[in-house]
């Protein structure tokens, strides 16, 4: 990570998530990488995807797991305990269709009017792409077996199997754009 910010984001996810959950800590830095191989086609926004990237699943932190929803939790921490950037707590709150859990949640509301959605859909599926082909162990994967994965991990009929299954749609058209951007790209 070489930006300023992104090395404030990394030390701060550390802080969060390196002792009470490695795993998590691990698919953090799994999804940082992928993000640092977007600097490219992001150009100037390659900072901010990279602190969104390695802060997503910051919430789940133990301290932080206030509601239990972590987009929630994470973006709440980010903007109370740390003053961070706006744009960077919405991408947080909002990575990877998060307003769809939200609702099955009952905290759809509590989202938006805090943390509104990210206007930049570069950047939103930059961060759902990255997201979506890491797995939990931080390694890369195809956006289906992550979402076969996650499906299998908390079961096909749990909250977050419901979620997956509502914003597959949504999950695969992201990733799909930003491969093709990237396959776009001059080599």
């Amino acid at each position: 990570m070489s930006g300023e910010m992104a090395k404030w984001a990394c030390s701060v996810a550390e802080e969060e998530l390196r002792e009470s959950l490695p795993r998590r800590w691990m698919h953090s830095q799994g999804v940082a990488r992928r993000a640092a191989q977007l600097a490219e086609l992001l150009g100037a926004d390659a900072d901010l995807l990279a602190s969104a990237a390695v802060l997503h699943d910051v919430g789940y932190a133990p301290r932080l797991a206030a509601t239990g929803f972590h987009p929630l939790d994470g973006a709440r921490f980010l903007r109370d305990e740390h003053a961070a950037d706006e744009p960077l707590v919405r991408l947080v709150a909002n990575h990877s269709f998060a307003l769809l859990e939200a609702e099955e949640r009952g905290l759809r509301g509590d989202l938006e009017a805090e943390f509104p959605p990210f206007d930049d859909h570069r950047l939103v599926d930059a961060l759902v792409y990255c997201d979506m082909t890491t797995t939990p162990d931080g390694k890369g994967t195809s956006v289906e077996d992550r979402l076969e994965e996650i499906t299998e991990r908390y079961g096909a009929d749990s909250l977050v199997g419901r979620f997956i299954r509502r914003a597959s749609p949504d999950i695969l058209a992201a990733v799909s754009r930003v491969e093709a951007a990237l396959a776009a790209q001059p080599r």
